[in-house]
Order: C-alpha cells, then structure tokens, then sequence
C-alpha cells in the first residue's frame, strides 16, 4: 500500500481520475464517480460543533451579499449552499476563492474557511458559523464531511485489516498529539479539537446524514462560483 498526504480535493480529485483506489474524500464527490464503496467503519464527522469548519464574516447572515467559498474541500462548499438555501434563506454571490481569499473577508463579504486555518481565527471576525452545528440545527442529525471511498470493490481481507489499522489509530489519539511537533494551536486545545469535535464512527444517525446530504446534491444544481 502507497499512502499520499493531499488535502481533501485533490484527494477527491486523484479518486476520481483512477489515480488512486481508495481514499478519504468529501462526500460531495460520490455522486461524480461511477462506482464507489464505503469501505471503512470510520469517517470524518461531527455531531455538533466541529469547530475547523465554518462561515466567518463581519455581519450577520442576512447582511452577507458574498460568500468566499474555500477550495480545500466540496462538502463544505456544498454544505454551506444548502444551508443557504434551506436553513438560512438568503441568497449571496458565491465567489471563488484564490490562496489570499481569507484576506478578502470583510464588511458584506464571508468566507468559509476549512481546516488548521481556522484554528486563530477565532478573534479576527465578529461571527462565526460553524457548519456542523448549523447541520445538526436544521436537521438534527450528525454531519459527514468524508469517508473512507474506493473506487472499485476492495478484498474482505483487505477491509478487515484496514479498519483494524484505523481503529489502532482513533484509539491513540493521544499518543498522537504528543509525538506531534510544528503545532499550531497548543497540544491542549488539539486533543479536545480531535477527541471531543471530530467523531470518527460512521454509525446509522451518520450514515442517514450522509445518505441525506447525497440526495440533496443529486437533486440541486449547486451554485456556480463567479471567478
């Protein structure tokens, strides 16, 4: 087994472009490849607030006119249209974000912002909403935002050891942080982000959610992104 380290749309981009058999991708991409298989007990979720993803800005919601969207991932891009859409009503420019976008957010303009760059961010903007809790809001249910996907049917054997592999890796969080150097945010506050936002078990109330947010982007022509 070869492991490559991407962020999470080029990890959906080589999953679906065959360069790779497997990988943890936004879920925002099933539906764009022609065969796909959930192969792990384990994912990337949250029930509540996940804290690493969410909508920043200067004004509340129904003063937004433009919303920067983060091109590190599809679900959470796809995510916050939804909650526009369904939960927020209303109705800004979606523009696309370049590497300076966060830099862009200000006054009328919000920005989604994913991932270790949200973790300082917390004083910068007057609001924050975080994506997840919005989710769990509005439908009362866990959110998804990856999972384990192949692109074709993997061996039992296979599986069996890699959720084997996966767990020894949820059960060490801890042992994790510690061995890790080049941090961020104080180990502290990483332990708490990955053991008490982040919830790894693909279990039924996610897989419903899942399955729920799927049929929302079937059935949605997403907003295009002005450049």
């Amino acid at each position: 087994m070869e492991l490559a380290l991407d962020i999470p749309s080029d990890c959906a981009k080589k999953l679906l472009n065959g360069e790779v058999d497997l990988g943890l991708v936004p879920i925002a991409i099933l539906p764009q490849l022609k065969e796909y298989h959930i192969v792990s007990d384990y994912c990337i979720g949250a029930n509540g607030k996940v804290d690493s993803v969410a909508l920043y800005s200067d004004v509340p919601l129904n003063e937004i006119e433009n919303i920067y969207l983060d091109y590190h991932s599809r679900t959470s891009v796809a995510l916050v249209q939804l909650l526009a859409n369904e939960y927020w009503h209303i109705t800004p420019n979606w523009l696309k974000a370049d590497s300076d976008f966060i830099d862009k957010i200000e006054g009328k303009s919000a920005g989604v912002i994913i991932g270790d760059r949200t973790f300082n961010l917390s004083k910068t903007y007057k609001y924050k909403y975080d994506l997840a809790e919005e989710w769990k809001k509005h439908t009362g249910l866990p959110f998804v935002f990856a999972c384990w996907v192949a692109n074709k049917e993997l061996s039992s054997d296979f599986i069996s050891k890699f959720n084997e592999a996966l767990k020894i890796g949820v059960d060490n969080v801890d042992g994790v942080v510690l061995d890790t150097v080049q941090l961020l945010i104080p180990k502290t506050k990483l332990k708490t982000y990955l053991n008490k936002n982040i919830d790894y078990h693909l279990d039924s109330d996610k897989q419903q959610a899942l399955q729920k947010f799927i049929k929302y982007i079937k059935k949605s022509s997403l907003i295009k992104t002005n450049s």
